[in-house]
C-alpha cells in the first residue's frame, strides 16, 4: 500500500481546451493574431463545456486583448467584464485588480470617462491596500492622459505632479523630474 502512494505519478492529461489556450498563447507570441483568436475562441468553448471558470476567464481575457488590438473595444469590454466577474466571484483581489486596469483602459477607449474614473479610484485604493506605489503611479499617469484627452489640463498636470510626488517619496528623483516636466509642459500648453 505504501509503495502505491510513493510511486511516481503520471502528469495529468491536459484537456483540449487547455491545449487550445496554450496554442493561442504560442500564436500570440508569434504575432499570428487571427490564429491566436481562433485558438482562444476554441479554448473558451471548451472551457465552457468543462465548466472551468478559471479557463473561461483566461480565454476571455486573451480574447479581450485581441479585440483591443483590433480596435473592437465594445467586444473587448464584453470579454473583460466576463473575466472580471469570474475573478470577483471568489473575491480574487489580485485578479480583479488586473482586470480593472483593462476595464479602465477600455472605458477610456470607448470615451466612457466617468466609468474609467470610477475604476481608477478603485485601483488607487487597491494599490494603497497592496502597498504598491508603482501601480498607483501608473494609474495617475493614465489618468493624466485621460484628462488631456478630455481637455482638462489642470487635472492632468495635478495627476502628473501626484505621480511625481510618489516617486520623490521613494527617492526616484529622475522619474519624479520627468513627471514634473510633463506637468510643467501641460501647464504651459506644450502637451
Amino acid at each position: 500500500m505504501n509503495e502505491l502512494n510513493n510511486a511516481p505519478q503520471e502528469p495529468a492529461m491536459k484537456s483540449q481546451a487547455q491545449l487550445d489556450l496554450e496554442e493561442g498563447l504560442r500564436f500570440l507570441k508569434e504575432e499570428e493574431i487571427a490564429q491566436a483568436a481562433n485558438a482562444f475562441h476554441n479554448a473558451l468553448h471548451g472551457f465552457e463545456e468543462e465548466k472551468n471558470d478559471k479557463g473561461i476567464a483566461n480565454a476571455s481575457d486573451r480574447l479581450g486583448d485581441i479585440c483591443t488590438e483590433r480596435g473592437d473595444f465594445a467586444q473587448a469590454m464584453n470579454h473583460f467584464q466576463r473575466a472580471f466577474a469570474i475573478a470577483a466571484a471568489p473575491g480574487d483581489e489580485l485578479s480583479m485588480t488586473y482586470m480593472k486596469r483593462k476595464l479602465a483602459r477600455t472605458h477610456r477607449s470607448l470615451k466612457q470617462y466617468g466609468e474609467a474614473m470610477t475604476i481608477y479610484a478603485d485601483l488607487l485604493d487597491a494599490y494603497r491596500d497592496f502597498n504598491n506605489p508603482g501601480g498607483a503611479v501608473q494609474v495617475f499617469e493614465e489618468m493624466a492622459e485621460m484628462y488631456l484627452t478630455m481637455g482638462d489640463r489642470a487635472k492632468a498636470a495635478d495627476a502628473y505632479r501626484t505621480a511625481a510626488n510618489i516617486h520623490q517619496s521613494f527617492k526616484h528623483s529622475r522619474h519624479a523630474e520627468t513627471l514634473l516636466q510633463k506637468a510643467k509642459a501641460v501647464d504651459e500648453g506644450a502637451i
